[in-house]
């Protein structure tokens, strides 16, 4: 990613750091991002699989004023993630609609 990217994913990432968890979640919605994304191979609601449940997440990010922006940036930049003691990039969710994006994350930090 150029310099010119890294602004836009940090000056998007900064706008996304104001959402309120309790605003309303489109479940249905964001349920339908998850599964379309893939997510669901490694994530689950409440249960451990190869990645930490939502659930876990949520309890994780609980009251940091910081969380909705670092879970957008987690779900739209590919981090490096240990999957089985390797390393490997995360996908991304396939959307670009930063409003999608934003749903899923309040969906995940509701759970």
């Amino acid at each position: 990613m150029g310099l010119t990217g890294k602004k836009v994913v940090v000056a998007v990432v900064a706008g996304w750091a104001g959402w309120g968890v309790a605003a309303d979640v489109d479940n249905s919605a964001a349920e339908a991002l998850v599964k379309k994304s893939g997510c669901l191979t490694c994530h689950s609601v409440a249960q451990k699989k190869d990645a930490p449940s939502y659930k876990t997440i949520a309890a994780k990010y609980k009251g940091k004023p910081d969380a909705e922006a670092t879970l957008a940036k987690h779900l739209t930049t590919n981090p490096k993630v240990k999957v089985d003691g390797k390393e490997e990039e995360h996908d991304s969710l396939k959307t670009k609609n930063e409003a999608e994006v934003r749903n899923v994350v309040k969906w995940v930090l509701s759970r």
